[in-house]
């Protein structure tokens, strides 16, 4: 693969954790820069470490995984959005959101990383370096998850509890792509 191929495939790996991240950064108290890159290597680390998992399992049996690999993602993508939506509504005018559990984070990373452990099947049966590709999905998430975050601060602040209605959204229908794509595939 080529830096310019890799560098393509990083990025689009990554833009579901953007979304994401940009919810988490809407429902928060004013993140700061701290906060941000913290989530933002929590999801570079799970998304570097799921292609490598996705390799690894694509060697072995890539038929077995690919059989559930989107109801995974569907279920927890779907579930951490829809927990989003029911606590903004919830919420009172001016009601500042608690804070995220760290359970809640890993549980969305792991859910918008499921695509990449796919990419890592599929790039079983290639020859390219899956070190490398992972290494450039790492930190293609994490830098895109940090910027997400950041932007949702400023969002958040301005729109509240919409962003992060339409955050959880976002999340419910990116597993929900997920699995369309994959129950439709020929």
């Amino acid at each position: 693969m080529s830096p310019v191929t890799i560098g393509v495939l990083a990025v689009s790996m990554s833009i579901d954790a953007f979304i994401a991240a940009l919810g988490r950064g809407a429902t928060m108290h004013r993140p700061d820069m701290a906060t941000a890159l913290r989530t933002g290597m929590v999801f570079g680390t799970i998304e570097a470490i799921t292609p490598l998992i996705g390799w690894v399992l694509g060697v072995a049996a890539s038929r077995y995984v690919e059989a559930v690999d989107h109801w995974i993602a569907f279920a927890l993508l779907g579930g951490v959005g829809l927990h989003m939506m029911t606590q903004a509504l919830r919420r009172q005018r001016g009601e500042v959101a608690p804070p995220a559990s760290p359970w809640r984070l890993i549980a969305t990373a792991i859910g918008t990383s499921i695509d990449a452990m796919a990419v890592g099947v599929s790039l079983a049966f290639l020859d390219v370096n899956i070190f490398v590709i992972a290494a450039a999905i790492g930190v293609a998430t994490m830098t895109m998850s940090s910027m997400g975050m950041m932007t949702g601060r400023f969002l958040g602040h301005r729109f509240g509890k919409v962003i992060e209605v339409i955050g959880g959204v976002a999340l419910i229908g990116l597993g929900a792509t997920i699995l369309f794509e994959h129950l439709t595939a020929a």
